[in-house]
């Protein structure tokens, strides 16, 4: 049983399920103790039955109206350290005429991270894999570069009164009581480091404080979890350079990531680090059985090394089945439009396949869609196949912190790399996802907790070990 009470998504039920009892025990208990007073005591003035009531109204919980839990969670939301761990960002958005001080059509912005309270942003320096050479590495190396200058351009020159990038937690609690918003820096596949176990220094001095071993694809470190729909493996879990890069991140003091590897790899990671890990975006396999998302054997295995699952709003990974409904209600009305304008809707290879000129042209034609398609969502898409939503997302942390614990739960968005869900689709949305836990019946310690404070826990246990260490040395 973890630490939470055990409420569902209907806290007031678990009241109203006792009630007869105690109304009849109180009203049991009020009828003896006026049937047996003293001899000749003075009768009291109220009746059995408004002593009962008075008794009653005092051991009931008032039912707290919408508007009054709105305001409570508010609050609450303004009091915690909200922290998304997984913002992904492109490089076009980080330049003197283009960037985050700008209300761009992105997810994350800082006036959206403003507006919807959302005090921290991971930004992450993410790279696709690519081939396992020389120039594929310098590839690697020169995106992973870009990045990383990018999410230093934006705090130490576009809007250095603003937001600041935070290495440690108390960091996170400065830059955050000084009423800026927050960055920090993941590194979203360490292909970018190539060959050289000395980029782990390098990167943690550029600010990277998690790394994960492997994106979609196997990398030089470890298997991908995408192996499984293949059945090909290239290392059967960790290679030996991977192996190597366990101490080492240790050694520098940075988390390491878990959401992308193979389930092989991630266990033997967990047998080999000293220091706890994370999971910067994933979600529980046993709820929705998807490659991305986490077993109960890692789950438990993450709880047993102190470290924390970032439950991620990723429609896709927190239920498939209702999000491929969505999505085919969505594709049958878009087809619709598209045959009544005598336009041909093309999946992404053939858009693709388009020269620049055909590709400008039918993005054109699709937005023309798009638009005329929007003020039919909610009555021809919605309201047939509801779209995954932040209730969906919270299922997910109601289940990791049944199974190891609140201590070891967190939230990400993904937001810029897919992610976002009905109710949470962007930074401006995010007190949503407070609201829903402040409705489960979570307290304001374990929203924090949910928030920040466990993520940041681990950040402290991983630098404090890696000082250790390094002193060692």
């Amino acid at each position: 049983m973890s630490s939470k009470s055990a409420v569902r998504s209907n806290p007031e039920s678990n009241h109203s399920r006792g009630r007869p009892l105690l109304v009849a025990s109180l009203l049991f208990s009020t009828l003896l103790l006026t049937a047996c007073g003293p001899a000749g005591q003075a009768p009291i003035a109220a009746t059995p039955v408004e002593v009962a009531e008075d008794l009653i109204a005092q051991a009931t919980p008032a039912i707290e109206s919408e508007e009054a839990l709105i305001a409570r969670a508010r609050g609450i939301h303004e009091r915690v350290i909200t922290l998304d761990t997984h913002a992904d960002i492109n490089t076009v958005n980080f330049m003197d005429d283009r960037n985050y001080t700008m209300d761009l059509e992105t997810q994350v912005t800082l006036p959206k991270m403003v507006r919807g309270g959302l005090d921290v942003a991971f930004f992450i320096v993410y790279t696709g894999q690519g081939p396992l050479t020389e120039e594929g590495y310098g590839n690697a190396m020169a995106n992973a570069t870009e990045k990383f200058s990018a999410i230093h351009r934006l705090a130490e020159r576009f809007a250095p009164g603003t937001i600041e990038v935070a290495y440690t937690s108390e960091d996170v609690r400065r830059i955050a009581a000084s009423g800026k918003k927050v960055a920090m820096i993941g590194v979203e596949n360490a292909y970018s480091m190539g060959l050289d176990i000395g980029n782990i220094q390098r990167f943690q001095e550029q600010g990277a404080r998690y790394v994960s071993l492997a994106h979609n694809g196997h990398s030089q470190f470890a298997d991908s979890n995408t192996g499984e729909a293949d059945g090909i493996w290239l290392h059967n879990g960790l290679s030996e350079l991977g192996r190597q890069a366990v101490p080492e991140l240790n050694r520098w003091g940075i988390m390491i990531d878990l959401s992308h590897p193979s389930k092989e790899a991630n266990m033997q990671v967990l047998a080999l680090s000293r220091a706890p890990v994370i999971a910067s975006h994933s979600s529980a396999r046993a709820v929705n059985d998807v490659s991305r998302n986490l077993s109960d054997e890692e789950l438990l295995a993450i709880r047993d090394n102190n470290g924390v699952v970032q439950a991620t709003a990723f429609r896709s990974y927190l239920n498939t089945e209702k999000n491929n409904a969505n999505l085919a209600a969505l594709a049958a009305l878009r087809g619709s439009i598209a045959q009544e304008l005598g336009f041909t809707l093309l999946d992404g290879a053939a858009v693709r396949a388009l020269s620049d000129a055909e590709r400008s042209a039918y993005n054109e034609r699709l937005t023309q869609v798009n638009s005329l398609a929007a003020p039919r969502l909610a009555a021809e898409v919605d309201a047939i196949a509801p779209p995954v939503n932040v209730a969906d997302f919270v299922d997910h942390i109601d289940y990791m912190v049944d199974l190891i614990g609140v201590e070891h739960v967190g939230i990400s968005s993904d937001f810029d790399g897919g992610g976002g869900v009905a109710g949470w689709n962007d930074a401006s949305e995010t007190f949503s996802v407070t609201l829903e836990l402040v409705r489960r019946g979570y307290t304001e310690e374990q929203i924090g907790l949910l928030w920040s404070g466990n993520l940041l826990r681990v950040l402290d246990d991983v630098q404090r070990i890696a000082a250790e260490l390094q002193a060692a040395r």
